[in-house]
């Protein structure tokens, strides 16, 4: 097997540049790190118990945690006790958060945007797609254990 041509480790690679390429966007500017920028970003959204940011950021509990812990620190995101759930959290953007999410938002949306010019409309398209397929076919592979 050649590494260099394996996908996971393609991708991996892939995924760790452009997540580097954008990072310096809120680590840099903003001091935030890539765990709490995802936390935002998925509370963006709108509010979610702490499992469903867990879920939508492919971050573990504990990552999840911390980046939880840092934000509220600095008083950009709120915690409450789940009234369906007394043992849950619902996580929301305080109007900080709010405001810090908009003023990071469009310049990862630019450097996004840098990285997608490197393809032309159809590119985009199917790769998008591809992504798609892949993502689906790996979820079935991880059902089937």
């Amino acid at each position: 097997m050649d590494l260099q041509r394996f996908l996971p480790y393609r991708l991996a690679v892939l995924a760790d540049a452009v997540s580097r390429a954008i990072a310096d966007v809120y680590q840099q500017r903003f001091d935030l790190g890539r765990d709490e920028w995802r936390v935002l970003a998925a509370l963006a959204q709108g509010p979610m118990k702490t499992a469903d940011v867990i879920a939508s950021t492919t971050l573990d509990k504990m990552q999840v945690s911390r980046a939880v812990a840092r934000l509220e620190q600095h008083a950009l995101i709120g915690r409450e006790t789940d009234e369906a759930d007394r043992r849950a959290h619902v996580l929301r953007l305080t109007p900080a958060g709010r405001a810090l999410f908009r003023r990071i938002a469009p310049l990862a949306q630019a450097r996004e945007a840098f990285l997608l010019e490197a393809l032309d409309a159809d590119e985009r398209r199917v790769l998008d797609r591809a992504l798609d397929k892949l993502r689906d076919r790996a979820l079935l592979l991880e059902r089937a254990g």
